[in-house]
């Protein structure tokens, strides 16, 4: 038995260049869809933070608020990898759970006043 410690020879410059190397041309997610796959996450963080505290009894509203927050979470992977862009994954995800965690904190906020003052 021989070991081959030898790297395997290899095949030189790829034929198209560099960039035909690193893959076919991905162009940016454009705007209006940036602004869609953000934006319907921070409206379904409106709408459950809303019936939240339109439906809910006070004594559950912390409970309710950290599942609307899961949520939000799912959605907004589900709505990052539906762009099917790699480039900017990170930064489009952080804007969107930035954003649904500012607007179901104030909704906590404010419901946490409205607990406390009944």
């Amino acid at each position: 038995m021989t070991d081959n410690l030898q790297p395997p020879p290899s095949e030189g410059p790829h034929p198209l260049g560099p960039a035909a190397a690193a893959g076919p041309y991905v162009p940016p997610v454009s705007r209006p869809v940036l602004v869609a796959s953000i934006g319907s996450v921070w409206l379904i963080a409106l709408v459950l933070g809303a019936l939240i505290a339109g439906l809910s009894h006070p004594a559950g509203y912390a409970s309710w608020l950290s599942l609307a927050l899961g949520v939000c979470v799912l959605a907004s992977f589900v709505a990052q990898l539906a762009t099917q862009q790699k480039d900017g994954f990170v930064n489009r995800l952080a804007a969107s759970l930035t954003g649904s965690f500012v607007i179901l904190g104030v909704f906590g906020a404010v419901l946490a006043l409205i607990a406390a003052s009944a």
